[in-house]
């Protein structure tokens, strides 16, 4: 099993997240971020499981998503290196993912 590493960004966007959800309901929240983490452990054992992202920018070709185990809407997206697993962004599935993610990535690779 490979080790998971975050970018920063990934917090921030789990705490975001976390607590868009929370708004509606705390404990809907923090099993949000339990299934987020479990996910994450899953990807670092099984790390082809997400579908490869279709992406016009080819800098982002590699990038696969998984959505969160009971939380389909929300999309780990990450790629993999060798044994690792590396989480790029944890993002709503109804914004603009190409968009952000080319903010983020597209310039390096």
């Amino acid at each position: 099993m490979g080790n998971v590493y975050k970018h920063p960004q990934v917090i921030r966007d789990l705490i975001d997240l976390a607590t868009y959800i929370a708004f509606d309901n705390i404990d809907v929240s923090d099993k949000f971020l339990a299934a987020a983490e479990e996910t994450f452990k899953q990807l670092a054992q099984t790390p082809k499981m997400g579908r490869r992202s279709e992406f016009s920018n080819p800098n982002l070709a590699d990038v696969r998503q998984q959505a969160i185990k009971g939380f389909r809407n929300y999309l780990v997206f990450y790629r993999t290196r060798d044994t690792d697993v590396e989480i790029l962004r944890v993002l709503y599935g109804g914004r603009d993912i190409e968009a952000i993610l080319d903010e983020d990535l597209g310039e390096s690779s």
